[in-house]
């Protein structure tokens, strides 16, 4: 079957709403602006207060962005995929150029100190971009400038995955690498001897319990801010280590 060139962006459009409407993304634009942080490096866009660490071992790259308060709502948004674009700038906005799709993998932090250039203070709605994302949209003179953005579905490689941190009696989980939706709202963990148990968020996307469960394999269940929940069972074997990850074959 042949199919005209004109009808391929359309079918990705489609392809997209149909994964979006089935994660719960709402996919209309909306009003923000976006400056940008670091070099074209982006070694100051590595850690950061999502946790995720070293972005380009984790599988992010520098297609990401920090969200400001108004956002990232406590950390639970870390993970989250937008699409951008310049608008309403021709000065500044490079024309012609591509949306581009980041995930939020830090805090823009608000200064309440200052009374000019407040971008990440509540209630505006922010992304402090990495300097490649920054400059594939606009010029980097620029400094700040208009943006439309809406929620996408992500796309990520492979399964779901999980770093073990913390001691015997302290399990801290980081969570990664988590398609569609993106963002983790809920996390219960399952150890060998036990039933579930519900996860406390900590920060960023990590996830506490304070229960010994060294010598069990672990498995955990994780639902996204669409609702959608997936069990993964037996993530990590009896053997685990803290300070290892663990990568699944699932993902959303």
């Amino acid at each position: 079957m042949v199919v005209s060139h004109s009808l391929v962006p359309l079918f990705f459009f489609m392809m997209l709403l149909v994964q979006a409407m089935s994660s719960g993304i709402d996919l209309t634009w909306q009003d923000a602006r976006a400056t940008f942080y670091g070099d074209a490096s982006g070694a100051d866009t590595m850690q950061g207060a999502c946790g995720y660490g070293d972005l380009f071992k984790q599988g992010y790259g520098l297609a990401t962005t920090a969200l400001s308060t108004a956002l990232i709502n406590n950390g639970l948004a870390c993970g989250a995929c937008f699409q951008i674009t310049c608008v309403n700038d021709p000065q500044w906005c490079i024309m012609g150029a591509k949306p581009i799709t980041v995930t939020a993998t830090n805090l823009c932090p608000p200064d309440y100190s200052k009374t000019t250039d407040i971008w990440c203070n509540p209630p505006q709605k922010h992304f402090d971009l990495s300097y490649k994302m920054f400059t594939s949209i606009a010029h980097y003179k620029a400094g700040v400038i208009p943006v439309k953005y809406r929620r996408v579905p992500c796309i990520k490689k492979g399964g779901v995955r999980f770093e073990l941190k913390g001691n015997p009696y302290f399990l801290l989980v980081l969570v990664y690498n988590v398609a569609n939706g993106g963002d983790v709202t809920n996390v219960s963990i399952q150890g060998s001897k036990t039933g579930w148990i519900t996860m406390s968020h900590n920060w960023g996307q990590n996830w506490g319990v304070n229960i010994n469960l060294v010598g069990q394999s672990l498995s955990f269940r994780v639902t996204t801010s669409s609702g959608e929940s997936l069990s993964l069972p037996h993530v990590a074997p009896s053997n685990w280590q803290f300070g290892q990850t663990y990568k699944t074959k699932q993902n959303f």
